[in-house]
């Protein structure tokens, strides 16, 4: 054989070398990348179940390591382990901090009873709104207005977005925990939120 030869790849070789790809599309990326995204990469060469198939042989090869690949409504990426987070935060202490209860108690309204007005809010929460809380949740994209309520005045109807989503970690709604402990279970999704 000469070197200008070459052998075909064995068909776990071929799989190896697509997860190899996918990992490397996906660490490369600054946010999630969507599975469209990912099907396009690998120039339509497979199904988004077939994708699927293939992150979650991706996702096993994480299997003990300090990174774990995960799904959010935005797409697939990589992130710290939260076991490790504490040594990130150590060595990186500016990573933005945890969100305050009133802002959680907010967010929370918002994803659990949405589409809801600012006065619903209020109401829901028994205080008056802080105009810097909605404004930040707005800066970061995590909630957008949606149309609007046929009341007098027209008020905006407020509801999360996939960034919002991604932010958590979720893939949907569907995700949040109970209602019944919605700040404290903010608490917790915050805690353990990728920080970026």
């Amino acid at each position: 054989m000469t070197d200008q030869q070459t052998v075909p790849l064995s068909v776990a070789d071929n799989q190896h070398e697509i997860l190899m790809q996918l990992e490397a599309i996906i660490f490369a990326s600054e946010s999630a990348v969507s599975l469209a995204r990912l099907k396009e990469a690998l120039q339509n060469q497979y199904s988004k179940p077939e994708l699927r198939q293939l992150l979650q042989q991706l996702a096993m090869l994480q299997h003990g390591r300090s990174i774990e690949l995960i799904e959010t409504a935005e797409g697939f990426r990589f992130q710290v382990r939260a076991k490790y987070r504490n040594i990130i935060t150590q060595v990186w202490p500016e990573r933005p901090t945890r969100l305050s209860p009133t802002m959680l108690e907010t967010m929370a309204v918002i994803a659990y009873h949405q589409p809801v007005t600012r006065a619903d809010i209020e109401q829901i929460r028994g205080v008056s709104n802080n105009s810097q809380i909605l404004r930040s949740l707005f800066d970061w994209n995590w909630i957008k207005e949606s149309g609007f309520r046929e009341l007098p005045g027209r008020p905006a109807l407020l509801v999360t977005t996939p960034q919002f989503l991604n932010a958590f970690g979720l893939a949907s709604l569907g995700q949040l925990p109970p209602l019944q402990d919605a700040k404290e279970a903010f608490m917790v999704l915050d805690a353990h939120a990728p920080k970026s």
